[in-house]
């Protein structure tokens, strides 16, 4: 069973654009890297050229793994998404009970999640424990600081 990954269509095409960036500049970066380190003499003791084998190979890794993701993508078009319950890509304002704070996330892929811009993982405890909820519902999460609480304040698309 294939494990897709849910885009947006802006996540989609960031990520084949850094897949591209790779392969030909990365690419070329690397072999030239390990070209300088050769031409300095013994490679049996030629730290530079055990340093850039290594960055080429976590560049080769980097690159499968960016063409695993794309090939297991799968594109949403937020404008078929129901905002009745918490979903991937649905913006999620809750309300921490213990502090009384408001918050809102929007739930997206693991590979999309990035908490300065207030995406989180559907995978996250929260995202998880939010997946599903209506507005007024209360979650009870635990995560890694403990048992929260949450009450679903409001859920929007777009």
């Amino acid at each position: 069973m294939a494990n897709y990954t849910y885009l947006t269509q802006s996540g989609y095409d960031r990520l084949k654009a850094e897949l591209e960036e790779l392969k030909t500049t990365g690419r070329q970066e690397a072999a030239r890297a390990i070209s300088e380190a050769r031409s300095q003499g013994d490679l049996s003791e030629n730290a530079e050229y055990d340093a850039a084998k290594d960055a080429q190979g976590m560049l080769e890794f980097k690159i499968n793994e960016l063409e695993t993701v794309l090939s297991n993508a799968r594109v949403i078009d937020e404008s078929l998404l129901d905002d009745s319950k918490v979903a991937i890509l649905s913006n999620v304002t809750i309300k921490n009970l213990k502090t009384g704070k408001e918050m809102t996330y929007k739930l997206v892929s693991e590979t999309e999640a990035d908490a300065k811009l207030m995406k989180i993982s559907v995978t996250s405890p929260i995202g998880q424990g939010l997946l599903g909820k209506i507005k007024g519902d209360v979650a009870r999460i635990q995560t890694p600081a403990g048992s929260m609480e949450f009450e679903v304040i409001n859920i929007t698309i777009g």
